[in-house]
């Protein structure tokens, strides 16, 4: 059964219009969109992370709030970048958010994405040559400390002259199969398969064939789950892709959206050749169609639908509400128990 969630990149501005002007507006309104999203019946909902910008950066502390505040939506990033974290505390905040959440956490890491500052993982302290394999080394670290794995050592002075290791403390069983790794090329997505996470995939891939978007991130995905077989996990691989999808069902979606939607669009990231996943504008059944003739949402196993920025809870309520009623069962998902469409 196909999932689906929402993705919050939780902007705010002070600016006539906005209906999220501060942090606060951000935060307390991401976890209202939560609440409200699971009555509906979504499975997720998923914060982006990103550091020097007026969005969302921290997301422990929301995805906590949020896993106190509802009993049985999925909570996740989308993604959050290794290259600012430390691996061992990152493992101790993300244990507790998944306990307080009764095990709840999907959380989605990855090397991060193009920002706005100048070497910004420095200025948190983490200098490295290679950032894209310092992200790696760090995301190892972090699944072998929510593994359990011994990280210290006791101090004979304060056991009695005992010797022995520690781990970090606590440990929420189950967290480890429960890790995404955001992937951007399909070679990455087949170096997520052979550690043991599942693939997150999003509108963005960093490599172009020429062909279509979906074509490309659906062999993506194929090769991931090959490579998955070949290192032989027990486990079964799951797949989330995001879309951008925006009905139009008012006279204000026209005025907002009527004009947004676009095909695939190529061009340089960081001096690579990259493909864009186009926007999905217009009436809820066209749009129904064109996501069920999509190769990669046919693929995944989780379909995350980005919420517009800055225009409050109940407008994007509303756009969830339209998505589960007659987009969504097109994709093959039904409500979550306990959700209404």
């Amino acid at each position: 059964m196909k999932k689906i969630g929402f993705l919050s990149f939780g902007h705010w501005r002070d600016m006539p219009g906005s209906r999220t002007r501060s942090g606060a507006d951000a935060l307390l309104q991401t976890i209202e969109l939560a609440e409200a999203a699971e009555e509906l019946g979504v499975n997720g909902a998923f914060v982006r992370v990103h550091h020097f910008e007026r969005q969302l950066a921290s997301p422990f502390p929301l995805l906590a709030a949020i896993g106190a505040r509802t009993r049985r939506i999925e909570i996740g990033t989308g993604v959050i970048d290794m290259r600012y974290e430390n691996p061992l505390y990152m493992a101790e905040e993300a244990a507790a958010a998944d306990l307080i959440s009764g095990g709840r956490l999907q959380l989605g890491i990855s090397r991060g994405s193009p920002e706005t500052a100048l070497r910004g993982a420095e200025t948190f302290g983490y200098v490295a040559d290679d950032p894209a394999e310092m992200a790696r080394q760090k995301a190892e670290a972090f699944l072998a400390a929510i593994d359990g794995a011994p990280v210290a050592r006791t101090d004979p002075a304060r056991t009695g002259g005992v010797s022995g290791r520690l781990a970090i403390q606590p440990q929420s069983p189950g967290l480890r199969d429960r890790i995404w790794w955001g992937a951007g090329t399909r070679a990455t997505g087949q170096w997520a398969a052979r550690l043991g996470v599942h693939l997150q995939s999003s509108t963005l891939l960093t490599e172009d064939t020429g062909v279509p978007f979906d074509q490309l991130q659906a062999e993506q995905i194929r090769l991931y789950r090959a490579a998955w077989a070949e290192a032989g996990h027990e486990r079964t691989p799951r797949v989330s892709v995001s879309r951008s999808v925006l009905p139009i069902t008012e006279a204000i979606d026209e005025m907002y959206f009527g004009a947004q939607g676009h095909d695939d669009q190529v061009g340089l990231l960081e001096g690579v050749r990259s493909r864009f996943g186009r926007t999905y504008v217009g009436e809820p059944d066209r749009i129904a169609a064109e996501l069920a003739a999509d190769e990669a949402v046919g693929e995944a196993d989780y379909v995350l639908f980005t919420v517009p920025n800055q225009l409050g809870v109940e407008y994007n309520a509303r756009i969830l509400s339209t998505i589960t009623a007659h987009v969504a069962p097109a994709i093959g998902w039904k409500p979550a128990a306990g959700g209404e469409v």
